[in-house]
């Protein structure tokens, strides 16, 4: 029995360029964020989704906590606060190993995007009460809109919105040229139940933005900060 449930799989916008075979895609999206009062389009950062909750730090697989080297540093910082948890997850995406972009302007290696309680998704306002009193940032919030929603407008916002450079700058890895960020994650700033993720949250990806191959953990290389950068380190 897993020590706790993964986070759930997130739909693209049927427009979203980076959907795979394997991928699920939201084709009733206009239906569902229609019930949306508020959407908040936030940043797709290019790490390793990661759960925080009382019984360790998880990567992808939540039946075991994650023994990647690259998740050490959070599993210093979880030490200090793992009893604090009560019922609460953290998750967000773990920046400390570089994958497809690298981020000259990162100042974090976690940037928090969900708090899960129970059977609950926390609405975004307890996710950054949550994420400044456990001193994470959470990701970059890149816009926000109310109802009603112009949904035309909607595709074209976030098709443009998605084509630019990541708020944390962004290189290409393997080559260090500039490239966009990897994409969108639109979500309803309520909270919801866990049963209705997929009417409450949507992603766009850019198209083949998972460009690291099978053998990248092997040479892994740390994500250096902002702070760093600047110091010639």
């Amino acid at each position: 029995m897993s020590l706790s449930r993964k986070y759930g799989r997130t739909y693209h916008y049927p427009f979203s360029p980076g959907a795979t075979n394997d991928d699920r895609i939201n084709h009733d999206y206009v239906e569902h964020i229609s019930a949306i009062d508020t959407l908040i389009h936030t940043e797709k950062l290019d790490g390793e989704n990661t759960c925080l909750n009382r019984y360790g730090v998880f990567a992808r697989s939540h039946a075991a906590p994650t023994r990647h080297p690259w998740a050490n540093y959070l599993k210093e910082r979880w030490q200090s606060f793992k009893n604090d948890l009560g019922n609460l997850e953290i998750f967000g995406e773990n920046l400390y190993a570089i994958h497809s972009i690298e981020y000259p302007e990162l100042e974090y290696h976690f940037y928090v995007f969900g708090i899960r309680h129970l059977d609950t998704w926390l609405c975004w306002e307890e996710v950054c009460f949550y994420a400044f009193m456990l001193d994470f940032p959470c990701v970059p919030v890149l816009r926000i809109e109310k109802s009603p929603f112009a949904f035309s407008e909607l595709r074209n916002d976030v098709t443009l919105l998605a084509n630019q450079k990541s708020t944390l700058g962004s290189l290409d890895a393997a080559t260090q040229e500039a490239c966009i960020m990897e994409g969108i994650v639109s979500r309803n700033t309520g909270e919801y139940s866990v049963g209705k993720f997929a009417h409450n949250v949507f992603k766009y990806v850019r198209r083949n933005h998972v460009q690291t191959d099978v053998h990248w953990t092997r040479n892994w290389r740390r994500a250096k900060l902002k702070w760093e950068r600047s110091c010639g380190e």
